[in-house]
């Protein structure tokens, strides 16, 4: 067989590839790779570096500032983006590999294409060891890049040039597989991106891959009927694949023609608006009150394109109903296998049109009369509540728990002159941002007040990630939301933290004029994680924002002020600190007239955020310690456990 070819590098073979990529939904064709995050080295510059200055196509060249940072980018572009159009992420060889390794796990845990190009030791191991190569002397065929086994959903190195073919195309059958997405690694060794191939033309020719949408079975859908019918009192879980699937519309008609109410994972928050009727909010650990009360009396759950995490099912506790029966809808035959469901494994969509015109057929209606309804009203009025707790010197109006002594409260308002709470700011901001405004978090206590108590107002509007609740997320997701939808306002919610743990691509969204907005809520601590210690008979340890005390040793001294404001403002931003609620309302309205990135610094009181509500997590709590308060809280822990699922 003769064919044309065309001479090029592995490298430059690589980019022509990716620019001729393009995914079909439902008769819509869009280019799947709109462009390449890099922070150069001597693995990837003059290999992947040349081939994209050389000629690039279509492919936008994004410079990061931290791999893992542009890599937490390109995830929250391409979830925006509902999974259908994608970034790749390229680094140099060593310690810009291994920076993407929690990003690369942040994508496959939940289920978001990324295609990582990380460089890679020579294949020819002619110079080893090479910069920044790890030898292990029992295998040298491991690299650093071997880390991205475990966190791949596709894993290859490429050891001559024309492996990059077959390498490629197995790419983006994962990439554009909805069961299967998630992180796919090509390992690219240095010497062989640079090495000539002559390729034949039909490799660069544009590829159309189709997101098809699998038809559901008959026989699984009418075990679902048959199950339905046996039961009175279904609950419908809205979850990430709804949305990805554009399925919302679908799930609402069906929740509104049988009476059936319907509640929210962190991925499926946003699919449909809050004001929705039907709409109870929040599951699960960090689900709101109206859900979880709901929950546990459902006996059939229909999981829609969900996961069933532990946060959402409260590690297997939450459904106390004794016959509870789980229909599970799901794309992904592993995750439509959970919870001993009935598997319906198909596209959310198709699933629930037929499975809806099969119990209209049947003349299904739920049981539920009123009780949505009234769990519904006492959810906002709960909301209304929580968003009104302010902190005075005669302690919280409306009345809170108390779960900090009043010594720090005075330390933290002497050191910030704030006493604005959690809660309250939460309210101030779900008031006053526009209804099509997104708002990203990741990591700590603000995705637990989120999901209980946010009303989102547009759709889309409500970007968690939750499968890994990875911290640095927040900040660097949202350059990559801004880039998949310029026109909106972009809020990254981010406690100190999680601020310090990695907000790299900041300074990016100066460099592309892309503003997002960061709303820092300082509380000086790992707030979340020390509820976690108070709350499971441990003292404050090693997670508050405190200075070491000199005459104990101990991390126990006075609260460490920071002046995060400042620290953005000089990268750029236009900075605001604030410390009241006239203050914040003045700093939103300011913020969304500016052109440029925007960092809100707001000191909120430890232990103000919303607490929960009717749910159970499983921790480890220690079996054998010296505190009566430990060992009380492991007792407690057995005693919910009896009434989880095992499995």
């Amino acid at each position: 067989m003769t064919t044309s070819t065309i001479r090029l590098t592995m490298a430059q073979a690589l980019v022509k590839f990716m620019d001729a990529q393009y995914v079909s939904v439902d008769g819509v064709q869009t280019k799947f790779i709109k462009g390449v995050f890099t922070i150069f080295g001597h693995g990837n510059v003059l290999g992947l570096g040349q081939a994209l200055q050389q000629d690039p196509g279509e492919l936008l060249v994004h410079q990061g500032r931290s791999e893992q940072g542009m890599a937490h980018a390109a995830i929250g572009f391409a979830k925006q983006k509902l999974r259908r159009q994608i970034y790749a992420c390229t680094s140099s060889v060593g310690p810009g590999a291994a920076n993407m390794i929690t990003a690369a796990a942040t994508a496959t845990a939940n289920r978001i294409p990324v295609l990582f190009l990380p460089g890679d030791v020579y294949a020819s191991r002619q110079p080893d060891p090479v910069l920044q190569q790890i030898e292990q002397s029992h295998d040298l065929t491991i690299s650093t890049n071997d880390a991205f086994r475990p966190v791949s959903k596709y894993w290859d190195r490429i050891t001559r040039p024309e492996q990059i073919m077959s390498a490629a195309i197995n790419a983006m059958r994962v990439l554009t597989d909805p069961a299967e997405t998630g992180a796919v690694t090509l390992c690219l060794p240095q010497d062989v991106q640079a090495e000539s191939y002559d390729y034949p033309e039909y490799f660069f020719a544009k590829r159309v891959h189709r997101l098809d949408r699998r038809i559901p079975v008959a026989d699984a859908l009418d075990e679902a009927v048959a199950a339905l019918l046996s039961g009175s009192k279904p609950l419908l879980i809205c979850g990430g694949g709804v949305r990805y699937s554009g399925a919302a519309e679908a799930l609402k008609s069906f929740a509104e023609r049988f009476a059936i109410p319907f509640v929210e994972t962190q991925a499926g928050k946003s699919a449909i608006v809050s004001a929705h009727s039907l709409n109870l909010g929040g599951i699960g650990e960090t689900g709101s009150l109206a859900a979880n009360e709901i929950s546990k009396e459902a006996d059939i759950v229909i999981g829609v394109g969900t996961r069933y995490s532990d946060f959402t099912t409260g590690s297997k506790w939450l459904f106390q109903n004794p016959g509870v029966r789980f229909i599970n809808i799901n794309a992904s035959a592993f995750d439509a296998g959970k919870l001993d469901g009935i598997q319906i494994v198909a596209d959310a969509k198709l699933a629930l049109n037929a499975l809806s015109d099969a119990l209209a057929e049947a003349k299904f209606k739920s049981q539920w009369g009123a009780v949505p309804a009234d769990a519904r009203s006492r959810l906002f009025n709960e909301i209304d509540r929580v968003y009104a707790v302010e902190y005075t010197e005669q302690g919280f109006k409306p009345e809170v728990e108390d779960s900090l002594d009043k010594a720090a409260f005075d330390e933290f308002i002497r050191l910030t002159g704030s006493k604005l709470t959690q809660s309250r700011v939460l309210g101030i901001l779900n008031e006053r941002l526009a209804d099509n405004a997104v708002v990203v978090a990741a990591a700590g206590s603000l995705p637990g007040d989120l999901q209980r108590a946010w009303r989102s107002k547009g759709t889309d509007t409500y970007h968690v990630e939750y499968g890994y609740s990875c911290m640095g997320y927040e900040v660097n997701a949202a350059l990559g939301v801004k880039l998949a939808e310029p026109s909106r306002e972009v809020y990254a919610f981010v406690g100190d933290g999680s601020y310090q743990m990695l907000h790299s691509e900041l300074v990016t969204s100066i460099q592309e004029r892309k503003k997002i907005n960061v709303i820092l809520f300082d509380n000086m601590g790992f707030g979340c994680i020390n509820n976690l210690q108070l709350g499971n008979g441990m003292g404050s340890f090693g997670t508050e924002f405190r200075f070491r005390d000199e005459k104990n040793g101990a991390l126990d001294g006075g609260f460490i002020p920071i002046n995060y404001a400042m620290s953005a403002a000089a990268y750029g931003c236009k900075t605001y600190s604030v410390r009241t609620a006239d203050e914040l309302v003045a700093a939103l309205d300011d913020a969304a007239k500016q052109k440029v990135s925007t960092l809100i610094d707001i000191k909120v009181l430890p232990k103000t955020m919303i607490h929960g509500y009717g749910s159970w997590w499983r921790v480890g709590v220690a079996e054998t310690s010296k505190s009566d308060e430990t060992a009380a809280a492991h007792e407690r822990m057995k005693a919910q456990l009896k009434r989880a699922r095992s499995y």
